[in-house]
């Protein structure tokens, strides 16, 4: 009988191989730890019954374990084996998931992915090149792959160490495919760490849910969307299934607003490694490379910030400048700890398994791992907000004077510590466009209005809704929001 790949390497591990029971059995030693067999037997703890189900479990029956290495069985497997499997392996066999993301959490989702050994198709995009920087931690890179596409090289790997799963590869932005693109897949997992393109794949997941004549999602429409990050020592994961449970957006006030530090502190007073090296790229470089912006990705740039940083430090006998930091303050970075990538990224699979094949309870709605408090996770039901312009068809309303223009109410849209939170949010009325930002000629054309107040745009026209689109936030969708005048 030919050898499976997982027993060639336990066999060059040295490790004694498993004979089998001398009574009879379904299964051999070696086909129960296979994540096939746990798929083959009844659960008690199927998704059905757990606080968020999702569809009800079938354990497969026929070859469950032979197809995932395309082994042949000898005479004594036959009488499980016979016949393509159905149930629960099928369902994992035919789906297609979409991994965004090949960096530290990506590469672990991908690896975790292909030894589950019953995924068949995984597409993974990323728009990074890889950096001499990643070695450390994301292992399916290597020395000669620097400066290569992430998503290329990741995706080749896997192919080629297991060839069982076919990887396909996207390099450029998620923002470049459309909605027909993302909805080939049964299930999706990000591991971005931009919160801006975190929130655009959360707008698109919810624009491709479709409605009954009753208002209620269709099922077939909805696609989970498992959320994984991580910073430093502490992670979480985070189970999104559009329209149903709360979104991504639902939990922005949730992130601590980034900590700036005054300039004259930076100029003047420096008092640890960051503030020098922020000397360094803010104030030192545009006066040595006037005509030339700082590239965080080339070496050459980096170690003349770090010179220049370590020089600063020693001048104010302030300890603690290393390259890395500076890699990681330039780039706004907190650095990885392969370890925390290691546990979400499993925490994300386990769900997208458990999502493909209804075998066990789902997340309800969101964990986290606080590892330098010691072996700790925490899961609870991140509430949906009732306001949210995403997931709900809340139809918002603003209070303003009539006095106030337009440009002003689009900042009030993109305050940052307002309810909105938009990034380049355009504006229409019932009968007119009051400011488009694309296409140019449009934008050129509704600019005039920026500076006009809303009472003339609207003719004094109070409880009037408009239509706000914003491509970050709602990539096919839009907000409505209806405007009254008060003196």
């Amino acid at each position: 009988m030919t050898s499976s790949p997982a027993a060639a390497a336990t066999t060059s591990q040295g490790r004694a191989a498993h004979k089998p029971s001398s009574s009879k059995s379904s299964l051999s030693s070696r086909q129960r730890g296979s994540l096939a067999t746990l798929l083959s037997r009844p659960s008690p703890f199927a998704n059905e019954s757990g606080s968020l189900p999702i569809g009800e479990f079938e354990p497969s029956v026929g070859n469950t374990y032979a197809l995932n290495y395309d082994m042949e069985v000898d005479e004594s497997e036959q009488g499980i084996l016979n016949g393509e499997a159905e149930g629960a392996v099928k369902l994992m066999k035919e789906a297609a998931i979409l991994v965004i993301g090949a960096g530290g959490l990506g590469c672990e989702i991908l690896k975790d992915l292909a030894m589950s050994c019953l995924v068949r198709r995984v597409v993974v995009m990323d728009l990074d090149t890889i950096d001499v920087t990643n070695l450390n931690r994301q292992f399916l890179f290597r020395q000669s792959d620097v400066g290569k596409s992430k998503a290329e090289v990741a995706a080749s790997f896997i192919q080629n160490r297991c060839p069982w799963l076919q990887v396909e590869f996207y390099h450029g932005k998620i923002q470049d495919k459309d909605a027909q693109f993302y909805r080939l897949f049964n299930v999706v997992i990000s591991g971005l760490d931009n919160i801006e393109a975190r929130r655009w794949l959360n707008g698109m997941m919810h624009s491709l849910v479709q409605f009954d004549d009753d208002g209620d999602p269709l099922p077939e429409t909805i696609i989970p969307l498992i959320d994984g990050g991580t910073e430093g020592f502490s992670g979480q994961a985070r189970l999104i299934l559009p329209r149903i449970t709360s979104c991504f957006e639902c939990s922005l006030d949730a992130f601590a607003p980034s900590a700036a530090v005054p300039l004259c502190t930076i100029a003047e007073t420096p008092r640890i490694p960051e503030h020098c090296i922020a000397y360094a790229f803010i104030l030192q470089w545009p006066k040595e490379f006037p005509d030339r912006k700082l590239n965080p990705d080339s070496p050459e740039d980096m170690t003349w910030v770090y010179r220049q940083a370590l020089e600063r430090a020693n001048k104010y006998n302030i300890h603690g400048v290393t390259y890395m930091l500076t890699l990681g303050v330039v780039k706004n970075i907190i650095p990885a700890v392969a370890s925390t990538n290691a546990i979400i990224s499993a925490m994300c699979v386990n769900e997208a398994i458990k999502l493909l094949s209804f075998a066990s309870q789902s997340l309800n709605t969101y964990v986290m791992y606080m590892g330098s408090e010691g072996v700790h996770s925490h899961t609870f039901v991140y509430d949906k907000k009732d306001t949210c312009p995403v997931c709900t068809s809340h139809v918002h309303t603003l209070e303003i004077s009539p006095s106030t223009t337009l440009n002003s109410l689009l900042q009030m849209l993109c305050d940052k510590d307002g309810r909105f939170k938009l990034k380049t949010p355009s504006v229409t009325s019932s009968s007119k466009t009051l400011y488009m930002r694309k296409p140019q000629a449009l934008e050129k054309a509704t600019r005039k209005n920026l500076n006009k107040t809303m009472g003339e745009l609207l003719e004094g026209k109070s409880g009037e809704e408009l239509v706000v689109t914003d491509p970050v936030v709602f990539p096919e969708t839009s907000l409505g929001l209806v405007l009254t005048f008060v003196e």
